[in-house]
C-alpha cells in the first residue's frame, strides 16, 4: 500500500533543470570520494543473474524478484537483481583483489513489492561496494572505521552542493553516533523499531545502528536480514553483543523523520553462514553455487554494503519525494497530491 508523507511546509529550492544538474554533480563527486576513501576500483555489474544459484540478494526473504525466461538458454529463468551483495564477493575472488582494496559499481534494481512513498520506489539505484579484509578486521571497531570514512565522503559532498547552490544550507551532523540495536531497544523499550530509529536520529542527526538481524533481548530483531551475506550473529569480543553489520540513518528535516541511506556489514565467514542458515531454517541453500564456494573457502573475507544514490541526492538537494530525483511509476493519486505540494515528479 502506497503512503505519502506531506511536509507541513515545502519549498522547492531548485527547478527541474537545476535538479538534473545537481543529481549528476552529486553522483560524480560522491563516487570519486567513496572510491578514494575505501580504495575501491569501479567494475561493471549485471542487471540480472540466473535463478537458483544463490547469487541474488534475498533482502529480508519476503520480496519477490522480477524474473523472465531466456530463449537461448532453454527457457532458463533470470532474475533482476535486488542488490549485488553476493555477486560482489564472487567478483572479488574472480579479480583477485588484495586485502585493503575493493570494488564498487552502479547497482540498478527493480523491487516490485516495495510500498511506494516518499522514500520507496520500484526502481532502486545505489553504489554497491565490497572490500577484501583480513581475519583481524572482523570486529565492530573496524566496521566503525569504514562507516566514518563513508560519512566523511558524504560531508564533503554536502559541502560541494552548498557551494554550487547557495539556497541549500547544510543539514548533516558533523559526527555520527553509534549504537547497538539492543542498546537502542533498552533505551526505548515501548517503541517499535522504526519509532526508535526516529527518536535516536532526531536526537543525534546521524546514527549507525549495529546488529541488524540479530536476536535482541526481547526475542525479536530490529529488522530482518537474509542469512547469507551480513554477519549478524558473531559476538564482538569488545562489546559482547552479536552482529557485525548495521544501517546508517540521517535526519531528513524535510520529511521530519529518519532516512536510511546505507546498509553495510562484515560478511559471513564459513562458521557464521552455517550458523545463520540453521537459525533461519535455510540449510538447503548450502547446495547453491555461491554457498558452496563460500563453504569451500574459495571466497575472500569481506566487508560491503550499498549506498542509495537517489536518497543521497534527495537529501542533499532537500527534496520531499524520491520521484523528484528518479523516473519511476507512481499511483495517480500520489502524483496529483505531490503536484499540489510543489513536488514535481520526474
Amino acid at each position: 500500500m502506497s503512503y505519502l508523507i506531506k511536509p507541513k511546509t515545502y519549498k522547492r529550492l531548485l527547478d527541474m533543470k537545476q535538479t538534473e544538474r545537481g543529481i549528476k554533480q552529486i553522483k560524480d563527486f560522491f563516487q570519486v570520494n567513496l572510491s578514494s576513501e575505501l580504495r575501491l576500483r569501479r567494475v561493471t555489474a549485471p542487471l540480472f543473474v540466473l535463478k537458483g544459484r544463490g547469487i541474488n540478494d534475498d533482502l529480508s526473504g519476503r520480496e519477490r524478484p522480477v524474473s523472465f525466461p531466456i530463449k537461448d538458454l532453454g527457457e532458463a529463468k533470470a532474475e533482476v537483481v535486488h542488490s549485488l551483495a553476493k555477486w560482489k564477493r564472487l567478483t572479488l575472488a574472480d579479480y583477485h583483489i588484495e586485502p585493503g582494496y575493493g570494488i564498487y559499481t552502479d547497482m540498478n534494481a527493480i523491487r516490485a513489492d516495495e510500498e511506494l512513498g516518499n522514500l520507496h520506489s520500484l526502481y532502486v539505484d545505489q553504489w554497491d561496494w565490497e572490500r577484501v579484509i583480513d581475519e583481524k578486521d572482523r570486529t565492530i571497531a573496524f566496521l566503525k572505521q569504514i562507516v566514518v570514512r563513508i560519512y566523511a565522503a558524504m560531508l564533503r559532498t554536502e559541502f560541494m552542493v552548498g557551494e554550487a547552490y547557495p539556497s541549500i544550507k547544510p543539514s548533516l551532523a558533523q559526527d555520527i553516533h553509534f549504537i547497538h540495536a539492543e542498546e537502542l531497544r533498552r533505551q526505548y523499550p515501548n517503541l517499535t523499531p522504526k519509532e526508535r530509529e526516529n527518536e535516536i536520529t532526531r536526537k543525534y542527526g546521524s546514527v549507525f545502528i549495529i546488529g541488524i538481524g540479530c536476536q535482541l533481548g526481547d526475542g525479536k530483531t530490529h529488522d530482518l536480514r537474509a542469512p547469507d551475506y551480513d554477519d549478524y550473529t558473531t559476538i564482538d569480543p569488545q562489546t559482547g553483543l552479536p552482529g557485525l553489520n548495521g544501517d546508517l540513518l540521517v535526519w531528513d528535516k524535510i520529511l521530519d523523520r529518519a532516512m536510511e541511506v546505507s546498509s553495510m556489514g562484515i560478511r559471513v565467514d564459513k562458521e557464521a553462514l552455517l550458523r545463520q542458515l540453521e537459525l533461519s531454517g535455510s540449510e538447503e541453500r548450502k547446495e547453491l553455487y555461491f554457498h558452496k564456494k563460500l563453504l569451500a573457502n574459495e571466497l575472500p573475507l569481506s566487508i560491503g554494503g550499498g549506498i542509495g544514490q537517489s536518497r543521497l541526492c534527495m537529501l542533499f538537494l532537500q527534496k520531499g519525494h524520491i520521484g523528484e530525483i528518479q523516473a519511476s511509476i507512481w499511483p495517480e493519486e500520489m502524483k496529483a497530491q505531490c503536484e499540489e505540494l510543489g513536488m514535481h515528479l520526474i
